[in-house]
């Protein structure tokens, strides 16, 4: 099988930049040269963990400070990560939406259109979803649960200072998210539909809502991938972010041509408050 690695870390220097959308969505957004101002953007993907690790680290380094855990905030620098491993579990964990686990703890408010989400190694994903092929599908980062949404593949992510719970809506400079089986744009053309626009994209918006970036989130073909995409700015402006995992929701049926994808560790700055 032939293998492809992305890996590429680069400040976007477009004045003006019309904003691409999942499939099926007709809207986009045009950012105009005096209204854009461009973040650092981080992006890998390979066949296993080594293929995204070294990115992830520039990413970790760029946003400065340490990992600040489960500490309260407001915190002035560092950053926080969910890994959704529960401190080594290895249990299959459905939980509802909002999923709030994380929310006084690391300052994310976590919700879906669809029914909730779970948390699952692979063997769990097969059961939650009832289709035996994401055991060899996917493949974690940080062993040994994914995370994804259930009836819907879309997440949301709205930051507030840790430990306020709800109290201290906050904003972030940058968030990134690592991702299993990204397989389009570039597809494997053997087995599914190579889809020029991709799969999996991640939105940023401000305290108003407002579309600050977007991009697509960069592929590599064949079963059980990573895929990882961050963005830093040099202030924290970013409060919520919206996650289009994959083409398709995941389930037992996945037609042909579909492209399911399952997420695994968040990392973000920590959040300040607005």
């Amino acid at each position: 099988m032939k293998k492809h690695l992305s890996f590429s870390c680069f400040t976007a220097v477009t004045a003006a930049v019309a904003l691409s959308v999942p499939s099926g969505e007709t809207a986009h957004a045009q950012i105009s040269a005096a209204a854009f101002e461009a973040p650092a953007v981080f992006q890998a993907a390979g066949p296993n963990i080594a293929s995204i690790q070294g990115i992830i680290d520039q990413y970790r380094l760029a946003i400065g400070g340490i990992n600040n855990g489960n500490n309260p905030g407001p915190l002035p620098t560092g950053r926080r990560e969910i890994n959704w491993d529960g401190g080594g579990s290895t249990a299959t964990s459905p939980g509802p939406t909002p999923f709030l686990v994380f929310l006084n703890t690391r300052g994310a408010f976590i919700e879906t259109p669809g029914s909730g989400f779970v948390q699952a190694p692979l063997d769990g994903l097969v059961t939650t979803f009832g289709n035996p092929s994401y055991a060899t599908t996917f493949q974690p980062f940080s062993p040994v649960r994914l995370f994804s949404p259930v009836g819907s593949r879309i997440t949301e992510v709205t930051f507030f200072v840790p430990g306020t719970g709800t109290g201290t809506p906050a904003t972030t400079r940058g968030f990134g998210a690592i991702f299993s089986d990204v397989d389009q744009p570039t597809g494997d053309a053997g087995t599914k539909r190579v889809d020029a626009k991709g799969s999996t994209l991640i939105r940023y918006l401000g305290q108003s809502g407002e579309l600050l970036y977007s991009t697509f989130v960069p592929a590599s073909p064949g079963n059980a991938s990573l895929s990882f995409l961050g963005i830093l700015f040099d202030d924290p402006r970013v409060a919520r972010v919206v996650i289009f995992g994959g083409n398709a929701t995941p389930g037992k049926n996945d037609a042909g041509g579909t492209d399911i994808v399952m997420m695994d560790d968040f990392i973000y700055a920590e959040p300040q408050a607005k």
